[in-house]
């Protein structure tokens, strides 16, 4: 039973929200979600992995989850499989999204995934997609990702500058295929991607030419921009069925 209720502008409140993965990010969400009106149900971090049972979410009206690529794919498949509207925003996995998007299809579930799910960076994901599709006809100017995180990131790159680095693909045409490391080769958009403390994360993507340069870059201060736009997903999920993104939580 949902006992959620709308508030003026029309978001749930009041929301049961279990949180899979209670790290930094975990606390960052859980802090937002309580100044929001909602309430943590539910809490599995390592310690306490036998409490990520059906019985456990039977009362939660979403679940959050944000752990480690080698865990996040068979935490959404269960959260699928027991009816939970599930937001995930863990990284490193998406090779197997499709299969879990068909999953998601065959059990009539709610699924949001995003490889970010700061505003500000789906703006800039927009903004990568018309910048790059400027660019197209443009082959005098080479094209570089960047992207720093803190050292305790487990994948690289970043799912964020995997997303980006796909934008750019799908229009600069002349670039077949990303790398993870400067290359030589005129046909990879290389991403380059260091690691130092503290950085909550930052994405550029430059266009060079012997004119000039062209450059967009994002930079997070904190993380309660990414925890914000997570429970802003979980109360769009309410009441919904089928795959989403970022997009349709934003109306992008």
């Amino acid at each position: 039973m949902n006992n959620a209720t709308n508030s003026p502008s029309g978001e749930p409140r009041g929301m049961k929200l279990a949180l899979i993965g209670y790290g930094k990010m975990g606390r960052a969400i859980e802090e937002i979600a309580l100044q929001r009106g909602h309430s943590i149900v539910l809490k599995i971090d390592m310690p306490n992995l036998h409490d990520f049972t059906r019985d456990k979410l039977a009362g939660a009206d979403a679940a959050i989850e944000f752990t480690g690529p080698h865990s996040a794919f068979e935490n959404v498949k269960a959260l699928l499989d027991w009816n939970v509207p599930v937001v995930s925003g863990s990284t490193g996995w998406t090779e197997r999204l499709e299969e879990m998007k068909k999953k998601c299809a065959e059990k009539n579930g709610a699924f949001i995934y995003s490889s970010n799910y700061s505003i500000g960076v789906n703006l800039f994901f927009e903004l990568n997609k018309k910048l790059a599709s400027l660019m197209a006809q443009h082959a005098e100017y080479e094209v570089l990702l960047e992207e720093t995180h803190h050292t305790q990131k487990k994948d690289a790159p970043s799912g964020t500058a995997i997303t980006l680095a796909e934008q750019v693909l799908e229009f600069i045409k002349r670039k077949k295929r990303w790398v993870n490391e400067l290359s030589d080769n005129p046909e990879v958009l290389e991403i380059i991607s260091q690691r130092v403390d503290p950085a909550p994360g930052t994405h550029s993507i430059k266009y060079s030419s012997v004119i000039d340069n062209i450059e967009i870059i994002h930079t997070a201060h904190n993380r309660m921009g990414f925890a914000g736009g997570a429970v802003l997903a979980a109360e769009f999920i309410k009441g919904k069925k089928g795959f989403f993104t970022m997009k349709e939580v934003l109306g992008l």
